[in-house]
């Protein structure tokens, strides 16, 4: 390989991981010398593997921005859809200074875990409102689980959080059956269910419950907004605790 070849590789090479564009070169390589340069960055490449970890971390630190930078947009196009819609009910301190907004599946494991983070936070923290949405993704026993518990929750507004804690912290699979169980429990009869399921199957709630997600490039349970940003994936009660005490101090979830 010349001199000039190996040289415009090299350029090549660092322009492709540092991901930026490439100048034009100077004169169009022939088939030789493209040879030579498929050559020597595959000889790169193999002798330092780790670089293409570095370019998979940047692409994705990239990837990450971006989904944040639009999230923060659909958060500040939507604030009374996220932290103050009609159809949620929230947990916790009602006039907390910091709200906390979980988009979940009765269905989803991770939600299941994540249920006591929720619960340590309003433990230790007397002054955070969280604010549940149910988004149900994961088939149709979620959907009809969240027919009855949006039913339940018009019904008995005072009992959706024992009613959360039964339906998402149980081992069953949360059905129509279940979630009928759960409120049979707590004093709500089958049959007032389906009188307001009927009257009123409070769709509304759910499909505002999409749009927010679609908006906000949630893909998967749960996944928070807190402030300015949203969080996805269970993320933990020490991550969202840092969150809320930088909202405490600096107005944002990062200061």
């Amino acid at each position: 390989m010349t001199l000039k070849t190996k040289m415009i590789a090299a350029g090549t090479l660092v322009a492709l991981t540092a991901g930026i564009a490439l100048p034009q070169p100077a004169a169009a390589l022939d088939a030789k010398q493209k040879e030579e340069f498929g050559a020597f960055i595959k000889e790169y490449l193999l002798a330092n593997p780790e670089i293409m970890l570095e370019v998979q971390e940047a692409l994705t630190a990239k990837q990450r921005a971006k989904q944040q930078e639009a999230a923060q947009a659909a958060i500040a196009g939507n604030q009374k859809a996220i932290f103050n819609s009609a159809y949620d009910i929230s947990l916790g301190n009602p006039d907390g200074d910091v709200t906390i907004v979980e988009f979940f599946d009765y269905n989803c494991g991770y939600c299941k875990r994540a249920l006591s983070d929720m619960d340590q936070i309003l433990a230790k923290d007397k002054n955070v409102r969280f604010v549940l949405k149910e988004l149900p993704i994961l088939g149709p026993d979620s959907l009809a689980a969240h027919k009855v518990s949006a039913a339940f929750r018009v019904i008995a507004p005072e009992k959706y959080g024992e009613f959360h804690r039964a339906l998402l912290g149980g081992e069953d699979r949360a059905t129509e059956e279940t979630a009928i169980a759960v409120a049979a429990r707590l004093g709500v009869t089958e049959e007032q269910l389906r009188e307001k399921m009927e009257d009123g199957p409070q769709d509304a709630s759910v499909r505002e419950a999409y749009t927010l997600a679609n908006d906000l490039g949630i893909t998967g349970t749960p996944s928070y907004v807190v402030g300015n940003e949203a969080v996805f994936g269970a993320v933990g009660a020490g991550e969202l605790t840092m969150k809320v005490a930088n909202m405490r101090s600096c107005g944002k979830t990062v200061c």
